[in-house]
């Protein structure tokens, strides 16, 4: 029996990982191992309309700040969607759940003034057209905020990641990869870097397959 399928009306079921996920990564896993303040640093000074796609159980409604008028988080497993639905409710930033895949945006072009892709790019199964998706959905000018983790720079984890990727990692993790290139991704799709820093998450203890991220602002080019 698969672990998880699409189908046609852009929902993804990944039952084992979602309730794995749900139940053993909520705000207190988050804020443990550093990643709620990565959050609020990814969201500072975001504004207006706000598409966030792969939302899963809402870690980031409660980092909005007020300058954000309202959220459409898109999220395609029907578990994470509702767990992130009771998440959106206690929180004063508008936010409407949505199904829907990143390749394929339920949404009009030019809709919104900022997109978040935060911990998503390694499970979409079409990077690029996730990214020309969200570039399409941004007015210009607008802002691409990303969190990402990715491909290591040296060799040794990289090749632990490119193993893991072509083996069990994928259906162990709800579809994750581990060595694909978030940044070379943005810019291929077209955004400008605005700025980008890189991390290790957790900052302290094992380095994981996963630790290599970069947390940054890109902008679709208003010309």
């Amino acid at each position: 029996m698969p672990h998880h399928r699409n189908d046609a009306r852009g929902t993804v079921h990944h039952p084992v990982f979602a309730r794995f996920y749900a139940s053993c990564c909520g705000p207190a896993a988050d804020a443990r191992v550093g990643v709620a303040r990565l959050r609020r640093e990814l969201l500072a000074g975001a504004t207006g309309r706000v598409i966030e796609v792969g939302a899963g159980t809402g870690l980031n409604f409660r980092h909005y700040p007020g300058t954000v008028s309202e959220v459409v988080a898109i999220e395609p497993e029907p578990t994470l969607r509702e767990v992130a639905r009771s998440a959106a409710a206690r929180v004063e930033v508008p936010v409407d759940l949505v199904p829907g895949v990143a390749e394929a945006l339920p949404v009009k072009s030019e809709a919104f003034d900022t997109a978040v892709a935060s911990l998503v790019l390694c499970s979409v199964r079409d990077v690029p057209r996730a990214l020309a998706e969200l570039r399409r959905v941004l007015r210009p000018g607008g802002e691409l905020r990303f969190f990402e983790h990715g491909r290591a720079a040296g060799r040794g984890l990289a090749a632990v990641q490119w193993g893991l990727d072509h083996t069990v990692w994928p259906l162990l993790m709800g579809g994750c990869h581990t060595w694909r290139d978030p940044l070379g991704g943005i810019r291929a799709a077209g955004f400008e870097l605005l700025r980008v820093r890189r991390l290790t998450v957790p900052e302290r203890g094992p380095t994981l397959p996963t630790s290599p991220a970069v947390l940054g602002v890109a902008r679709r080019p208003a010309g």
